[in-house]
């Protein structure tokens, strides 16, 4: 039985902190690292099947459009469990929460490498995309360990795990695809995440007492509770705003990138094209510096400079369409702009509400989920009617919203502090 966030026997708990007295504990760098690698591997397990479609479609006799279903509900799954299974984390102990949910990614992972037919596969795959979300609950649960003098610092660190992960996911399914098949990535990754639930269970420590755990919510009033913080906190809607411009330019990006690479004047093979994804590692090291400049109270000066990056990307990417180099600057500098502004988002509405940490993750994430599928639907219908150069475009509205939101607050410095007071219901 998953406990409730209240103190349980056996286990010591520190006394609250007084709620005048900034938090110093500090999480110890291989608690970090663990959070880091579990966020990865959990979040990892949407993005295997991106490079496998062809021999998924080929072994189960489907035709592409309805093999390329699969990463569609595979994020469906991920954006409904945002809402309905991270505020879980504001309601149970996220120690014992976490490793449940990566031992139901495991079995649903096997049952993907098992499936035999259309509906087994689409069914795993909506599993494993809802239970991909504890990957946010570990983020919000490494924010509540961390002192509030490093909780920048740590959230980074971890999410540098998680787009590791990201990156990482479709390099490893390919290469293991190529020595067992298309099923041997989910076997290697079910039984990865069976160790993974084990040592999670065993080394994730009790929280510190949350604020107000004594009033927690009922798990329907902390679903309800999501959309009220968005319309309560001014800070949260927003980073959202932020957030889901930055993703959504993203995948504007990455959307039609290999319909470009693989045609002239390219004319790249998959494996080659599958290398652009590694450029996105620059990004891994903006989210830890984005993370110790909010520490350091330049949250302002990171939003601005990396909103600005996020529309001045596409001038390069722009000339991508018949330049190697621009290509290649425009993919580094918008990684690197939507990895720092997504960092510092996470470390601002962290601070908001201790006892509701859950909730604004799922708020914050499904805005920014919402702007990721946005940016990809404009993307496809860019490319059909305008070709690269209408992609560009697409993508540099995107970054031009990024820069409003950014210029407005500037102009008004008072609604950067503007938050609510009250506890979240």
């Amino acid at each position: 039985m998953i406990e409730r966030n209240a103190p349980s026997r056996g286990l010591t708990r520190p006394p609250p902190a007084d709620p005048a007295t900034p938090a110093t504990t500090a999480i110890g760098r291989g608690l970090v690292a663990l959070l880091a690698v579990s966020t990865g591997l959990s979040v990892a397990a949407m993005y295997y099947a991106q490079p496998l479609l062809d021999d998924i479609r080929a072994d189960l006799g489907m035709s592409t459009g309805a093999a390329g279903l699969l990463v569609t509900v595979t994020q469906a799954g991920y954006l409904v469990a945002l809402c309905l299974l991270v505020p879980v984390g504001d309601l149970v102990a996220r120690r014992r929460l976490i490793p449940l949910l990566t031992a139901g990614q495991a079995a649903a992972l096997v049952v993907l490498a098992t499936a035999s037919s259309p509906a087994q596969l689409f069914a795993a795959g909506i599993a494993v995309g809802a239970l991909s979300v504890s990957a946010q609950v570990g983020v919000a649960f490494a924010a509540s360990l961390a002192g509030d003098a490093e909780r920048g610092k740590v959230v980074g660190t971890v999410m540098s795990g998680l787009l590791m992960g990201i990156l990482l996911a479709r390099t490893a399914a390919g290469w293991l695809a190529d020595l067992g098949g298309w099923r041997t990535p989910y076997w290697v990754a079910g039984g990865v995440q069976v160790v993974m639930c084990v040592v999670l269970a065993v080394r994730l420590p009790a929280e510190r007492p949350r604020p107000d755990a004594t009033t927690a919510p009922r798990y329907g009033e902390a679903v309800a509770s999501v959309g009220r913080l968005l319309r309560d906190e001014p800070v949260l809607r927003r980073r959202a705003i932020y957030g889901a411009a930055a993703f959504g330019g993203f995948s504007v990006l990455w959307t039609p990138l290999s319909f470009l690479l693989s045609a002239a004047p390219y004319g790249y093979s998959t494996g080659v094209i599958g290398l652009f994804g590694l450029l996105g590692l620059v990004g891994v090291l903006a989210a830890a510096g984005a993370g110790r400049a909010a520490d350091r109270g330049r949250a302002s000066l990171v939003t601005i400079g990396s909103a600005g990056l996020l529309l001045v990307s596409w001038l390069p990417l722009g000339l991508g369409g018949q330049h190697l180099a621009g290509l290649v600057v425009g993919v580094l500098v918008l990684d690197l702009a939507v990895q720092a502004l997504h960092i510092t988002n996470q470390s601002e509405i962290y601070a908001l509400r201790p006892e509701a940490r859950s909730r604004l993750t799922a708020a914050y994430m499904a805005t920014y989920f919402t702007g990721g599928l946005l940016g990809s639907l404009a993307a496809d219908a860019a490319y059909s009617q305008g070709g690269w150069t209408g992609v560009s475009l697409t993508g540099a509205a995107f970054g031009l919203l990024a820069v409003t939101v950014a210029g407005w607050e500037r102009l008004h410095p008072g609604a950067r502090r503007s938050r609510t007071d009250s506890p979240a219901p």
